[in-house]
């Protein structure tokens, strides 16, 4: 029984392992894609910096898929390799995935982007004039199904069209631009083991973010999460409301 028990658990481990790895080289493949259709601008008006980490004020780390930094503003695009039909809302914590009649929850992207804008935001202070322009991209085989967001959420192949959209007014200079460019690109951390652990500290969020939400804890100021009714029917709130507008549903 012990033998067979632990060969289970070995078996497992692997399938766990496998499946991270899965996930990793998904969102790899889905990030070189945009990387790809990124190259087809103009080097000369664009410059395109593609898996930044930053350290932020707080000491932690953050992870930007695409960065492009013109003379019209910076762009700041986060990339989802992702397959059936995607619904979500800009305020959610989490958006859905449904494939057939299975769903699966994924951190809201468009709160994921606000968060490198912030990132950048602090880093570039002295630059009071950028204009940011925040974008989500889905590739693969998704389908934006009902989304509701002021931040363009769009598939792939709409990203340069989006880009172009916005060059019209120019806030930044040729020599601001290179300027931004190199700061951005020195600031940016290359170092493996920096970069592991930053993985690692997202899983250990997720976990702990989950392990709250299960026992009714708000995982953003661990207030209670109570029973609300709302025009759409009863969902939890945060007991901290309004200082904390965090929800989860019923």
């Amino acid at each position: 029984m012990g033998v067979l028990f632990l060969f289970v658990l070995i078996i497992f481990v692997i399938l766990i392992i496998s499946s991270k790895k899965d996930d990793i080289s998904k969102g790899d493949k889905g990030e070189r894609n945009v990387s790809t259709i990124l190259s087809s601008l103009n080097e000369n008006e664009y410059k395109i910096l593609n898996d930044v980490m930053l350290r932020t004020k707080s000491g932690k780390t953050t992870q930007i898929d695409h960065i492009v930094v013109s003379c019209y503003g910076i762009f700041v695009i986060e990339t989802k390799n992702y397959s059936g039909w995607i619904f979500g809302h800009e305020n959610s914590e989490y958006w859905m995935q449904v494939i057939y009649k299975e769903k699966h929850k994924f951190r809201n992207p468009v709160k994921q982007n606000q968060s490198h804008i912030f990132a950048l935001k602090d880093l570039l202070v002295e630059y009071k004039d950028i204009e940011y322009f925040p974008i989500v991209v889905f590739v693969g085989n998704a389908e934006l199904k009902d989304i509701t967001s002021q931040t363009p959420v769009s598939y792939g192949n709409d990203l340069l069209k989006l880009i172009y959209s916005n060059a019209t007014n120019k806030c930044l200079s040729d020599r601001e631009t290179q300027e931004i460019t190199n700061l951005l690109l020195n600031h940016n951390i290359v170092d493996e083991n920096i970069r592991s652990k930053h993985i690692q500290d997202i899983r250990q969020t997720v976990i702990e973010r989950k392990a709250k939400m299960e026992n009714l804890l708000c995982p953003r100021c661990n207030g209670q999460l109570k029973v609300r009714t709302g025009k759409n029917g009863k969902f939890y709130g945060c007991s901290n409301y309004p200082r904390c507008r965090f929800t989860m549903s019923y």
